[in-house]
């Protein structure tokens, strides 16, 4: 009877050991910093989840910061100054192509939107994108097209 007494003690002594901590209330919160390429109402969802305590209510102490353009923002991630960045995914190419020692890892689709826009001049009734046919594009940057009407 003994045996099967301390068995069992060693059993809810070793639970407890495993099991417990991760019930425990955490008193420091895990910093982590963001650096978007921009602010944007694609993120819109996130500015309301930081502003209503939900990252907090986690237990994340989110810094945002805004990193003016994906080279800055890569620079961030790949120097150490932020987590996580919100860019294209062209700037990972671009960084790996340069030899970037440790890669970084892509999450595609976050806002289901690239965020690009057409814009004209002149107002364009019923337009079609068979529209822009002979148009001329201009690029502003590597990876992205502008389209002058």
């Amino acid at each position: 009877m003994k045996k099967w007494l301390a068995a069992g003690v060693m059993v809810l002594v070793l639970a407890g050991t495993l099991f417990l901590p991760g019930c425990a209330r955490k008193d420091s919160a895990v910093k982590i910093t963001l650096n978007e390429v921009a602010h944007s109402i694609f993120y819109a969802p996130q500015y309301v989840a930081i502003e209503e305590g939900y990252f907090a209510e986690e237990g994340l102490d989110l810094e945002l910061v805004n990193g003016y353009g994906a080279d800055k923002t890569m620079t961030a991630v790949l120097s150490g100054e932020a987590d996580i960045g919100f860019m294209g995914a062209e700037a990972s190419v671009y960084a790996y192509l340069e030899g970037a020692e440790d890669p970084v890892i892509n999450f595609a689709q976050l806002t289901q939107r690239a965020g690009n826009f057409l814009v004209s001049r002149e107002p364009m009734e019923d337009f079609q994108w068979e529209d822009l046919k002979g148009q001329e594009i201009l690029g502003g940057r590597k990876g992205v097209v502008h389209i002058l009407m």
